[in-house]
C-alpha cells in the first residue's frame, strides 16, 4: 500500500505568510526609526561639553 504525503500548502497560506511578513517588516522598520529618532533627540539636548565627554560632536548626531 503506497501513501502519498501532502506537500502542498493550503490555498492562500503562502499569500498570508507574505502579508504577515510584510506587516512585521514595516513594524520593525518603524520601531527602528523611532528608536533612532529618540536617540537623536536625547543627544541633541546635551551640551557640547557633555557630548565631548562621550566622544561625540554635534555633527555626528545625525548619523544615529
Amino acid at each position: 500500500m503506497a501513501t502519498t504525503a501532502n506537500i502542498h500548502a493550503p490555498l492562500g497560506a503562502v499569500t498570508l505568510l507574505r502579508l504577515v511578513d510584510a506587516v512585521y517588516t514595516v513594524k520593525s522598520s518603524i520601531l527602528s526609526w523611532k528608536e533612532a529618532r529618540d536617540t537623536r533627540n536625547a543627544l541633541s539636548q546635551l551640551t557640547d561639553v557633555q557630548l565631548d565627554d562621550i566622544g561625540l560632536t554635534r555633527a555626528e548626531i545625525a548619523r544615529f
